[in-house]
């Protein structure tokens, strides 16, 4: 009978409830009828709006690691968004970064989703202090949301992993729900998955947070695995089985699962801080993959100096054939855009043969012989070659979209042909047949393919 009225009391937790009369804030150990805070180490915390259970740990790795200022401003800003002050002073304390990670009872989210806990983070001490925030039930959701307004106005930063997708956008959205708990501004949210998929998507292709565990921050060397981890798409059904009466033992390994989230998320703050606060002490035990997707990354921020030196480092360490081509374009590209216009112009040439890039070499030497040499005649010359090489890849082209984009370089190119000749013309010059020969051969191939 009292497993019966168990299980209904349970049930009931999926209905809306209304927020408990005022308490005083408290925190004290669980009572013996009360298993699941046994299980999990818990305690009891009570406020204003009611329960919930507070599991308490510290770790001494991942260690804390001092932040790089420029690191920080990369990570915070888009190419053409600059900080805050508020922002630059809450950013340069890591006393008030706060990690988050949830585990909900739904992964697409949704207002019908719920955060059954909240595990938060912080630097403490060297070490890394975590603080994971339970709900038994759906009536204590109000009680553990008020404590989480409360850490986000100690620590206005939030760290996270995919968390302006997901997390932060459900907890808005409960926020909201409550119409009592107003959602508490943030100073600034560092979501790293983008910087880890810009920087080690190109080696790994998976970016999840084990996978980056396992081959960027070696967990076990940290002193940490996931060999009995919890898989995320169980999480739910583990709680909702709970809820329904069910075993509350699978629910440690969830509250593990979220803690292992927290710790890898703080020591993969660390890393990209360093790896983006290097620049002069970047050396060839960094990979080269690694290397160009840092390239990258710096370049769509706007450093296009620091873009620049990765970007040629990768190419010196020796990239994988297929990222070789892509990798030289950018170089050549970074070096245009800085000035370098010799630089830039050597690059071209040696890209002009490749089957991908050859047209966009081939323009960018002809816009580079008229406006920097002031030679009408190779300019004339390459704008051939890159105009036989857009019609070219037209032939062998299926892709609607690919035969739209290849009229409109075609286009182009025939304008600047026109130009450079109307030029060559009232200058009396003609260009050299020897010049033209390669376009007319590549024209000549690109029509027996088109047949």
């Amino acid at each position: 009978m009292p497993g019966t009225l168990d299980r209904f009391s349970r049930l009931a937790a999926l209905k809306p409830a209304r927020p408990a009369p005022l308490r005083h804030v408290n925190l004290c150990q669980p009572t013996q009828d009360d298993s699941l805070a046994q299980l999990l180490g818990a305690s009891v915390a009570t406020n204003r709006y009611g329960e919930h259970l507070v599991v308490r740990n510290w770790y001494s790795t991942p260690e804390f690691t001092e932040p790089f200022p420029s690191a920080l401003e990369l990570l915070s800003r888009t190419p053409d968004e600059s900080l805050s002050r508020r922002t630059r002073v809450a950013l340069a304390d890591p006393t008030k970064w706060l990690f988050l990670d949830t585990e909900t009872t739904g992964l697409a989210g949704g207002t019908g989703t719920y955060a059954f806990l909240v595990g938060l983070a912080w630097w403490d001490a060297g070490g890394l202090q975590v603080e994971q925030f339970f709900m038994r039930d759906f009536g204590e959701e109000h009680s553990l949301l008020h404590e989480l307004a409360a850490r986000l106005a100690e620590r206005p930063v939030l760290v996270t992993f995919n968390g302006k997708s997901f997390d932060w956008p459900l907890l808005e959205s409960r926020f909201t729900m409550t119409r009592a708990i107003a959602t508490p501004p943030l100073a600034a949210h560092l979501d790293l998955l983008h910087p880890a998929r810009a920087l080690w998507k190109l080696r790994l292709g998976s970016v999840r947070l084990v996978d980056l565990e396992r081959h960027v921050l070696d967990a076990r060397r940290l002193g940490w695995q996931r060999d009995d981890d919890v898989a995320s798409a169980l999480i739910p059904q583990y709680y909702f089985d709970y809820l329904r009466g069910g075993s509350s033992a699978p629910l440690l390994g969830v509250v593990r699962h979220n803690q292992m989230d927290l710790r890898g998320l703080a020591a993969l703050s660390g890393k990209i801080n360093s790896f983006l606060g290097e620049d002069d002490r970047m050396s060839g035990a960094i990979d080269s993959l690694d290397l160009f997707g840092l390239s990258r990354f710096l370049h769509r921020r706007g450093e296009s100096g620091r873009a620049h030196i990765a970007c040629a480092r990768a190419l010196d360490l020796g990239l994988p054939a297929e990222f070789t081509p892509r990798a030289r374009r950018d170089l050549a590209l970074l070096a245009k855009r800085r000035g370098d216009h010799e630089q830039a112009a050597a690059l071209w040439h040696e890209i002009a043969a490749d089957p991908r890039d050859g047209a966009l070499a081939c323009e960018q030497l002809a816009i580079y012989y008229e406006r920097r040499m002031k030679d009408d005649s190779r300019a004339t010359e390459f704008a051939k070659l890159a105009l036989a090489k857009v019609l070219l890849n037209r032939t062998k082209a299926r892709e609607p979209f690919f035969a739209s984009s290849s009229a409109s370089q075609e286009s182009r190119h025939l304008r600047r042909l026109e130009r450079l000749e109307r030029k060559l013309a009232l200058s009396g010059n003609t260009p050299d047949a020897t010049l033209i020969s390669p376009a007319k051969q590549l024209s000549v191939t690109a029509g027996k393919s088109h047949k």
